[in-house]
């Protein structure tokens, strides 16, 4: 399997997966930018690479393997129509203008991955940490898509929020958006911003 560039090891199911220390990963990390969705544009990636970037994402810690996740992919050509939908949805918004701008963030990424948390409320794992490992599906798809040279920004907004909206988007019972991941070639470069400082929100067990 590739991402287009660079050939990838997936083990198979039983296979030992070392581990090994890797500075390119951890210079990734201390780098890592979300970009400006309005900002994204072609090129985005290919359905290669989208596939590859399901796989990493599926990796992620899932307390009895209950994939409590799904994925929506939305190319941009296909947006117009929800985009539309979304705007007439806006229309009722409490701010109509400010809901209608904020439409813009999904309308300029080349493509979308809508993550879908979904629920499993009969399950002995806690709901709190079924929608955490959605969470992990999100970060993992923007470390994942800026490794592989693009832009990423994970955002819900309103219509991810608002009923008519949800329904829209086709989410079921126990079902709510954990983000979209808009990816694309950034038209510049993102500044950083500031960040906390660990030592300030930082504790040690005493016992």
């Amino acid at each position: 399997m590739s991402d287009g560039g660079v050939a990838l090891d997936f083990p198979m199911f039983g296979d030992p997966v070392p581990i090994e220390p890797d500075a390119g990963t951890l210079r990734l990390l201390a780098r890592r930018r979300s970009s400006s969705a309005q900002g994204l544009g072609e090129p985005g990636p290919s359905a290669e690479q989208l596939e590859t970037l399901l796989r990493l994402a599926v990796r992620v810690p899932d307390h009895g393997k209950l994939a409590p996740w799904r994925f929506v992919i939305m190319p941009k050509a296909s947006k117009a129509s929800l985009l539309e939908a979304l705007g007439r949805i806006a229309e009722g918004q409490p701010e109509p203008d400010t809901a209608r701008a904020k439409l813009a963030k999904l309308a300029a990424a080349p493509v979308s991955i809508l993550v879908v948390s979904r629920i499993d409320p009969g399950s002995k794992i806690p709901v709190w940490e079924q929608e955490l490992s959605a969470g992990a599906v999100c970060m993992t798809l923007l470390i994942a898509a800026q490794a592989m040279g693009f832009g990423a920004n994970w955002i819900t907004d309103w219509y991810a929020y608002a009923p008519e909206g949800q329904k829209l988007l086709g989410l079921g019972e126990h079902e709510r958006v954990a983000g979209f991941i808009h990816i694309g070639t950034p038209a510049e470069a993102p500044l950083e911003r500031p960040r906390p400082d660990p030592e300030a929100i930082t504790t040690y067990w005493a016992g």
